[in-house]
């Protein structure tokens, strides 16, 4: 070798065997279950959301940086987010914190799949604060071809996107101080919020409020997570 790790070589050969790889190793540890989700995540390929000189690294699943003292979450994390969200076709998606457009992305790919008809389909709603990264997703989606699924807008929606919910899912890939009330009065019935809670660092929370048809709010702790601090007006202030 010459510097260049296994890794590296092996993964600029052949992204999509390796993609394959992950996701099938996602599969065999039961973190992947839903088909509909295993077909999103193979079918979106993250190498191309990535800066250059991270995209060796797309399929080792580890939160990537993206800029701006950014990442990209895990990708047993986006599996998660899928399948804990309960996601679904034609489902409306807000998602906090758009990053790149990765996530994005899978997320069209399930609530909105190609081969589904349009008149049912989905849409997802990603909003990014940091002006750099917005443009970066946007330029992203607009490549690949998500932009009829896809609203990527520079914004800060810790307290929602009040003209374009409710939604059926909203999922924060940052930490917050608090669960912010706003994101949960965009919810609809049965509709389902997954944030992570707590301060920079390991500790930290995922969790899961679902709102039952008659208003009414239930709360799972769904375990220990490291993600970026929430910014913006429910953030925490940096």
């Amino acid at each position: 070798m010459t510097g260049e790790t296994a890794y590296e070589s092996k993964d600029l050969r052949d992204f999509v065997q390796l993609r394959r790889q992950a996701i099938e190793e996602l599969r065999t540890q039961g973190v992947l279950r839903d088909p509909n989700i295993i077909r999103a995540m193979t079918e979106v390929p993250r190498e191309e959301f990535l800066p250059d000189d991270v995209r060796s690294y797309a399929y080792v699943d580890t939160p990537i940086p993206i800029g701006f003292g950014q990442t990209t979450s895990a990708l047993h994390m986006t599996a998660l987010f899928c399948e804990y969200g309960e996601m679904k076709a034609g489902q409306r998606v807000l998602e906090v914190g758009g990053g790149c457009g990765y996530m994005s992305c899978v997320y069209a790919e399930v609530v909105a799949p190609q081969e589904g008809e349009r008149g049912i389909w989905g849409h997802v709603w990603s909003a990014e604060l940091i002006p750099e990264l917005a443009e970066f997703g946007q330029e992203n989606i607009e490549r690949l071809g998500y932009s009829d699924r896809v609203t990527f807008v520079q914004a800060d929606a810790s307290e929602g996107l009040l003209n374009e919910g409710p939604f059926d899912l909203i999922i924060v890939t940052s930490a917050a101080p608090e669960v912010p009330e706003d994101l949960v009065s965009q919810l609809k019935p049965d509709g389902i919020l997954l944030i992570p809670v707590g301060g920079a660092g390991f500790n930290q929370q995922l969790i899961k409020i679902r709102k039952k048809a008659d208003g009414r709010l239930s709360q799972e702790n769904l375990g220990g997570v490291a993600f970026v601090p929430l910014r913006g007006k429910r953030g925490w202030r940096t």
